[in-house]
C-alpha cells in the first residue's frame, strides 16, 4: 500500500510521499540548476520526508500527535556522507541547525545531536525511491573553506524549501497557485530602450544632462558585451545612475548565455522603496515589478480581497518570483545570513540575477565583511552579476583581495574624473560652530534653502523657529503618506519659485530628488556632506558659485558617537585635499574611516563559520540570531488618519488582510523601544495581542503633527524623548 504525505483540507483527496518526493525533486533540481547543484538538490529533495514512512506519521496525518519526520531524512544522508544535504533536511521546517560537535547528545537541536536520536522505523521507503548518491558541484570540490560551504548549504536549503512549499501548496490547493508574474527581460529591455533612445534623441538643455547621456550610453554599450561579474558604477549625485544602473542591467541580462532571469535593485532604507518600486512600474510596468522589504509578516486571511495579480505579488514576494525585484539592504542581507525557511526561500532566485546596489557607501560598517563576502559568493559561484552604485564609492578593493582574490570590481562609468569635474554644481563653505538661533536665522533669510541635521528631534526644533509659509520638516517620524505630501508640495514650490525651506534628517539624501540653490549640512561623513550636495544646483542650471553648500556644528550638541569616526574622516581627508567631490579625496575618506574602525565585522560572523563557535560547527541558527543590520529593535505605531483611520477600525476588529495590513504601512511610524515604552507609559497607545507583533494604535492623536510627525515630547512629565 502506498504510504501519504498528504490529505487535503476537505478529506476527498491524497498526495503519496513517492508522489510528494519525485515531484519535489524535480523542482529543487531546477532551482538548483543555476549554481551547478541539480543533482544535489534533487537527491535532497528525494530524502526530506522520508520520515513519513514511518506508522507514527501516518497516524498524525489521522489527527495523531506530532513526529519529527525530518531527522530519518538527515540521518540518511550523514550516511552517504553528504552533510550539507543534511543540514537543509533536517532543517527543512524549523530552520537549518547548527553542525554541533562530537559530543553533543541526543537531546541537542544539533544536527550531530539529532543524528543520535533513535527514529521510528521508515525503511518501506526504500522500495519507492532510489536517491543516487549526488557529488558536490565541482566548482565547491575545488574550494571546500567553511566559509563556501556554508554558503552553498544554505543556497541549497533554499531549493529544497522552495521546491517543498511549492509542490505541497499545489497538492493542497487542487492547482499550481498563479506564481511568476511580469514580461520576459527581453520584452522590458525593450521598454528601457525606447525610454534612452527619447533621452539621447532629445537636444541636451544642460551640461548635466549631456554628461547622463555620456553614462547611459556607456552603460548600455558594456552590457551587450560585459562578461558576468563585479562592477562599481560611480556617477555624481543627479547624474542619471538610476535608470543608466538598470539600463545596463537589463541589457547585460539578456545577452548572457544563459539569460538570466531577474534584476535584483537593493536600495539603503525601507522610506524610498516604495517611491523607487513606483519609479520602475510606471517605466516597466505595474505587474513586473515586486517591492519587498522587511516588515511586518502576517498571514493572509482573505485572498478573496486581492485581485489576481496583487495575489500573485504576494506569493512571488515569498520566493522572489519576478522579473524586477526591490527590496532594501536589510531584507536582502539578513536574509543571506538567516537559517528559517520564511526568509530563506527566496535565496535560490538570486542566483542567475544583476543586482543593483544602489547608494554602496551605505552598507553597514558593524557588517561590512559579511555583507562583501556574501556578493563575492554570489559573484563567483552563482552566476550573477553585482554592481555598486553611489557617487560616493566606499574603497572595497582592500576587502575584496582579503576576501576574494582574484575578484576585482570594474567600473562602468566612462570617466568618473571627469564627470566630477564637470558635474561640480556647488561651491562648499565650512560655517564652524552655529547656534541653533544664528542657523534659524540663515535659514529664514533664504528664499529656498534645504538644512540636513542628524538628530529627528533637531529637525523637529529648527523647524519650529522657521517662518510658518513655506517650512517643511521631514524625518521618519513623519509616516510615509505624510512625506509623500510634503515631498510633492516642495518640489512644486521649488518649481513656482515659491519660498521653500526645509530641515530634514538624512532621509531625503538616498534618492530624493529635489533641486534647491542652497544647502546646509551638519557634521557628518563626507560621503554625507556630498550627497546634500547633490540636493542643491542638481540640474546645473545656476551658477556654482553662488549655489552654496554650508558644513556647520551645533552649539551644544557633539556629533552623535555613531557618526564621530565618519566626522575624524571627514576632517583627515579635508586637511589633505583642497577639493573634497573627486574620486580620490572620496578614495581616502573611505579608506580613513575604514581603517580607524575596531571592526568590520562587530559579530565575527565570517570567523564563526570559518572555525566554529566554541567548538559548535557550522553555526546557522547562532549566526542567524546574530547578523541584524539594524541592532535597535524597532516598534511600529499606526496612524488612525486619513485611509489609515479605517484600516487601524479593521485592525482592532481583527478583520484585516495582509494587503490591508499594507496599505496601512504608510500610515504608521518606527520608534525605537525607549519611545515605544514611554507612550504607552503616558496611556497613548492603544495594544492588542491580536495585532501585529511590538505594534501598537496611536490613542492620543494631539501626538501627531501632519508638519512635524510624532511628538518627542510626553506630556505629564512623564519621559522627554531624545
Amino acid at each position: 500500500m502506498k504510504l501519504l504525505a498528504h490529505i487535503s483540507d476537505d478529506k476527498t483527496r491524497t498526495q503519496t510521499i513517492e508522489e510528494h518526493l519525485t515531484s519535489t525533486a524535480a523542482l529543487a533540481g531546477t532551482f538548483a540548476a543555476a549554481f551547478g547543484a541539480q543533482a544535489e538538490a534533487a537527491y535532497t529533495a528525494l530524502l526530506h520526508d522520508i520520515g513519513k514512512y514511518s506508522a507514527g506519521f501516518q497516524q498524525r496525518l489521522q489527527g495523531g500527535p506530532p513526529v519529527d519526520h525530518s531527522t530519518a531524512g538527515a540521518k540518511a544522508a550523514i550516511q552517504d556522507g553528504n552533510i550539507p544535504a543534511a543540514l537543509a533536511i533536517a532543517g527543512h521546517h524549523s530552520g537549518i541547525p547548527d553542525l554541533g560537535n562530537p559530543h553533543d547528545t541526543a537531546d541537542e537541536s544539533t544536527l550531530v545531536g539529532r543524528s543520535k536520536r533513535r527514529i521510528e522505523d521508515c525503511s518501506q521507503w526504500k522500495q519507492e525511491i532510489s536517491p543516487a548518491k549526488a557529488a558536490l558541484p565541482p566548482w565547491l570540490l575545488r574550494q571546500p573553506d567553511n566559509l563556501t560551504m556554508a554558503f552553498f548549504t544554505r543556497m541549497l536549503y533554499s531549493s529544497l524549501v522552495d521546491a517543498d512549499f511549492i509542490d505541497t501548496e499545489t497538492f493542497m490547493d487542487g492547482k499550481a497557485a498563479p506564481r511568476g508574474m511580469g514580461e520576459p527581460l527581453s520584452a522590458l529591455l525593450e521598454k528601457v530602450r525606447a525610454q534612452a533612445k527619447r533621452y539621447l534623441d532629445s537636444p541636451a538643455a544642460s551640461p548635466v544632462a549631456q554628461e547622463r547621456n555620456k553614462v547611459l550610453r556607456a552603460c548600455m554599450e558594456q552590457g551587450t558585451h560585459a562578461p558576468q561579474g563585479f562592477y562599481t558604477l560611480t556617477v555624481p549625485t543627479g547624474g542619471g545612475k538610476t535608470f543608466a544602473s538598470l539600463a545596463f542591467a537589463l541589457e547585460h541580462a539578456v545577452a548572457q548565455k544563459p539569460q538570466m532571469e531577474r534584476i535584483i535593485y537593493v536600495i539603503p532604507y525601507t522610506s524610498i522603496i516604495d517611491q523607487t518600486a513606483q519609479t520602475f512600474a510606471d517605466l516597466l510596468g505595474e505587474d513586473n515589478v515586486l517591492a519587498h522589504f522587511s516588515g511586518v509578516d502576517y498571514k493572509l486571511t482573505e485572498k478573496d480581497d486581492l485581485t489576481p495579480a496583487q495575489y500573485r505579488k504576494l506569493l512571488s514576494s515569498e520566493n522572489w518570483d519576478a522579473p524586477i525585484v526591490v527590496t532594501t539592504a536589510v531584507q536582502f542581507f539578513e536574509s543571506l545570513y538567516a537559517n528559517r525557511s520564511s526568509r530563506c526561500r527566496k535565496l535560490h532566485n538570486i542566483a542567475n540575477s544583476v543586482i543593483l546596489f544602489d547608494e554602496a557607501q551605505t552598507f553597514p560598517t558593524d557588517y561590512l565583511k559579511p555583507c562583501v563576502s556574501a556578493i563575492a559568493q554570489l559573484v563567483q559561484h552563482y552566476h550573477t552579476t553585482a554592481v555598486l552604485c553611489t557617487a560616493t564609492q566606499p574603497a572595497l578593493t582592500p576587502l575584496l583581495q582579503e576576501l576574494a582574490p582574484g575578484l576585482t570590481a570594474k567600473e562602468l562609468s566612462p570617466d568618473p574624473a571627469h564627470l566630477y569635474e564637470v558635474l561640480r554644481r556647488v561651491t562648499r563653505q565650512d560655517l564652524g560652530i552655529l547656534s541653533a538661533e544664528a542657523l534659524c536665522a540663515q535659514l529664514s533669510s533664504a528664499e529656498q534653502v534645504l538644512c540636513v541635521v542628524n538628530r529627528r528631534k533637531t529637525a523637529q526644533d529648527l523647524f519650529a523657529q522657521l517662518p510658518a509659509e513655506g517650512s517643511y520638516c521631514l524625518t521618519t517620524f513623519l509616516c510615509a503618506a505624510d512625506r509623500r505630501r510634503q515631498l510633492d508640495e516642495i518640489r512644486q514650490r521649488l518649481k513656482a519659485g515659491l519660498p521653500c525651506r526645509v530641515v530634514s534628517t538624512s532621509l531625503i539624501e538616498a534618492g530624493v530628488d529635489v533641486d534647491f540653490p542652497l544647502a546646509y549640512r551638519e557634521a557628518a561623513g563626507l560621503d554625507s556632506l556630498l550627497q546634500t550636495a547633490g540636493r542643491c544646483n542638481r540640474e546645473g542650471r545656476r551658477d556654482p558659485k553662488k549655489s552654496i553648500v554650508a558644513s556647520f556644528q551645533l552649539e551644544g550638541l557633539a556629533p552623535l558617537p555613531m557618526l564621530s569616526q565618519n566626522v575624524n574622516a571627514m576632517n583627515a581627508t579635508e586637511r589633505a585635499y583642497d577639493l573634497l567631490d573627486t574620486p580620490d579625496a572620496i578614495h581616502s575618506y573611505f579608506e580613513s574611516f575604514y581603517r580607524t574602525r575596531a571592526t568590520l565585522d562587530k559579530q565575527n560572523i565570517l570567523d564563526a563559520f570559518q572555525h566554529g563557535i566554541k567548538g559548535c560547527q557550522f553555526p546557522f541558527a547562532q549566526v542567524a540570531g546574530k547578523f541584524h543590520l539594524i541592532d535597535n529593535h524597532t516598534y511600529t505605531i499606526y496612524l488612525p488618519i486619513e485611509e489609515g483611520a479605517d484600516l487601524c477600525a479593521l485592525l482592532r476588529g481583527g478583520h484585516i488582510s495582509r494587503a490591508q495590513l499594507r496599505r496601512l504601512g504608510i500610515y504608521s511610524v518606527e520608534c525605537y523601544e525607549k519611545q515605544f515604552r514611554s507612550l504607552d507609559a503616558a496611556g497613548a497607545l492603544e495594544r492588542s495581542p491580536d495585532f501585529p507583533d511590538d505594534s501598537a494604535i496611536l490613542a492620543d492623536p494631539d501626538l501627531y503633527s501632519r508638519k512635524t510627525g510624532l511628538s518627542m515630547e510626553i506630556e505629564e512629565g512623564r519621559a522627554i524623548i531624545l
